[in-house]
């Protein structure tokens, strides 16, 4: 059997959006899959300290997170890269001036720094762990690094602040627009060099538009049943959803495993 590099998003692909927890045919998957020699790993736009404690779960070892510019090779975090300071620090103070909350992710753990609570008072609080850390002296220039920012603005008020059209950017929710890397894709490339893998190995599971830069012509992508219409058209192979066993069923179609 061809060993395979398998790449899988977390939510709406490994987990059942209802639970939040792993589909048990595809835990199942996962196992038989790395017993038969393939190289599975888990490919996500959560920061490293948050998607960890899911890799661990479910008995992984490998992973492509923080958008792709995070890599996770045999449990030791062997690459998380920044964005772009300069952009990030005009990004930070246009949104402020343009009169939007923001905080700022400057280290790989739950901590959020910001001058003030406005962002919380325009769009409530993150519906995920967060501390806040408010110091009205706080100065964005004077951060090591800047791995995410958060901006409280609206979908059809993004126009205000220019510099988002050359940033990369995920919206989870209506209510605020993550800044963060968007290169799954890239991440996967990343990679394939420190495991001296080939990108026509290469497999990606997907179900939501934050999977579209990973479903590539390079490799073979399957979206799941649940799927957007528009990953689905894109992909090589559509699988039943995932809590209809959409990753085993697809596993056993190409015969990764038995």
């Amino acid at each position: 059997m061809k060993k395979k590099y398998i790449f899988f998003d977390i939510d709406g692909t490994l987990t059942d959006n209802a639970t939040k927890k792993i589909v048990p045919s595809a835990q199942k998957a996962l196992d038989e899959l790395q017993k038969n020699g393939h190289f599975v790993a888990i490919a996500t736009g959560r920061a490293h300290y948050k998607a960890r404690p899911f890799m661990e779960s479910v008995h992984l070892h490998n992973m492509v997170c923080c958008g792709g510019n995070a890599l996770v090779v045999n449990d030791e975090l062997i690459q998380n890269i920044p964005l772009d300071r300069e952009q990030s620090i005009a990004l930070y103070h246009q949104a402020i001036n343009a009169g939007y909350g923001v905080l700022a992710m400057l280290d790989d753990s739950i901590d959020l720094y910001g001058i003030d609570d406005t962002f919380v008072k325009q769009c409530g609080e993150r519906q995920e762990p967060t501390r806040y850390v408010y110091d009205q002296n706080f100065r964005i220039e004077d951060a090591k690094d800047i791995y995410k920012l958060y901006i409280s603005v609206p979908i059809d008020e993004e126009d205000r602040i220019p510099l988002l059209k050359e940033v990369g950017q995920l919206r989870f929710v209506d209510a605020y627009l993550t800044i963060q890397h968007d290169r799954k894709k890239d991440g996967i490339i990343d990679m394939l060099r420190y495991i001296d893998g080939k990108a026509e190995d290469v497999v990606v599971f997907g179900d939501d538009t934050n999977d579209l830069v990973m479903f590539d012509s390079q490799w073979t992508s399957i979206a799941m049943g649940n799927a957007k219409e528009v990953l689905k058209k894109k992909a090589d192979y559509v699988t039943d959803t995932n809590t209809r066993d959409g990753i085993w069923k697809a596993c056993k179609k190409f015969g990764w495993i038995a």
